[in-house]
């Protein structure tokens, strides 16, 4: 086979496992309730989800409603589209019971106010246009917390793996199950704080990798062999100021961060691509990462954001969120609860020492 046939035979297969991936609905899906019943089989068998015959019942109704939010949705004149995605049959208090467990407002009151920090980034000038930093290297590829209320582990977690490409210019994928078993000050698949978690990676001498220490979206005991053999070390954190979109640019500027948000909102659960503008408010309960910003080709401003919801959802697990909103909290809250891990070059994990 010669190279044009092979270049041809490899972007076939690239367009296949996009088709593979996605999934749809025509307008004609919509007409009757027996097209409505064979599109939620085909999506069942899709999403390949098992349901019992009662269940079933109970769930297509649910799916035709948000289906028709999602038609409906998609029908106006907004910067984002909505999908349906793998949480279609899920009412979305269901959802955010089982992917919005961050329940960072929750723990925020329980361990009191923000702990004051320096701010070194404050100093940060001539912030660029457009930050990325998947482009530089410093963004492993998006995992999947299923349904275990550990996202604060997933923002933790990648904000050390992109100060740790930045400051070694290695890339290590790291063990988020080792701080659900572990993190004794936060609460495993029941939620938690990204500081906490940052507390807890500088004062055990570091996290090990995800290859030694495997993600199973549940919680368990803490395993000491693996808790002793960390891979990656931070030499502390600090707090972005709250309230100030222009503080956390300048954060954002210098590395990937960790970032608390609502999630809960209808179109969120279903969010696909675009930047999202859709109702919101302020009720911390999911913890994410935030990678970038940019500016969209119609000139609005939005951030990058790496979610923990698997691939499929929406720009192949990413989002763009607004950005430059008049609220000073910005959109879901995004500029309340944000931190990041400070790592000094010349540190480095016990084995090496």
């Amino acid at each position: 086979m010669d190279t044009k046939n092979i270049i041809l035979l490899a972007l076939s297969l690239v367009l296949l496992l996009k088709v593979a991936q996605s999934f749809d609905y025509k307008d004609e899906d919509l007409a009757s309730e027996e097209s409505l019943r064979s599109l939620y089989e085909r999506w069942r068998s899709h999403h390949t989800v098992s349901r019992s015959l009662t269940e079933k019942a109970q769930r297509f109704n649910v799916f035709k409603e948000n289906l028709k939010h999602i038609h409906n949705v998609n029908q106006k004149d907004k910067p984002y589209k909505l999908k349906l995605n793998k949480f279609a049959d899920m009412t979305n208090h269901e959802f955010i019971q089982h992917y919005g467990g961050s329940k960072v407002s929750h723990y925020r009151m329980l361990h009191g106010p923000r702990r004051l920090t320096r701010f070194s980034h404050e100093d940060t000038d001539n912030l660029p246009a457009f930050v990325d930093w998947r482009k530089k290297g410093a963004v492993t590829a998006v995992k999947d917390q299923g349904k275990c209320g550990s996202c604060w582990a997933f923002s933790s977690v990648a904000a050390v793996e992109g100060i740790n490409k930045i400051k070694s210019g290695e890339l290590v994928s790291l063990s988020e199950q080792e701080l659900v078993d572990c993190n004794s000050a936060n609460h495993g698949c029941d939620g938690g704080l990204m500081e906490q978690a940052f507390n807890f990676i500088e004062k055990n001498g570091g996290l090990t990798t995800e290859t030694n220490y495997p993600y199973g979206a549940r919680d368990g005991s803490c395993d000491s062999a693996k808790l002793n053999a960390p891979m990656v070390t931070i030499d502390g954190y600090e707090m972005v100021p709250a309230n100030d979109e222009v503080a956390l640019m300048k954060a954002v500027a210098n590395q990937p961060i960790s970032i608390a948000i609502d999630a809960g909102g209808r179109d969120f659960q279903f969010y696909s691509e675009g930047v999202f503008t859709g109702d919101c408010g302020t009720e911390l309960n999911h913890g994410v990462a935030l990678v970038g910003y940019g500016v969209a080709q119609d000139g609005t401003k939005y951030w990058i954001v790496k979610n923990s919801w698997g691939s499929e959802w929406g720009e192949n697990g990413f989002l763009r969120m607004e950005r430059g909103i008049e609220a000073e909290e910005g959109i879901c809250g995004i500029t309340l609860e944000a931190s990041y891990p400070i790592k000094n070059p010349i540190s480095l994990a016990k084995d090496e020492l």
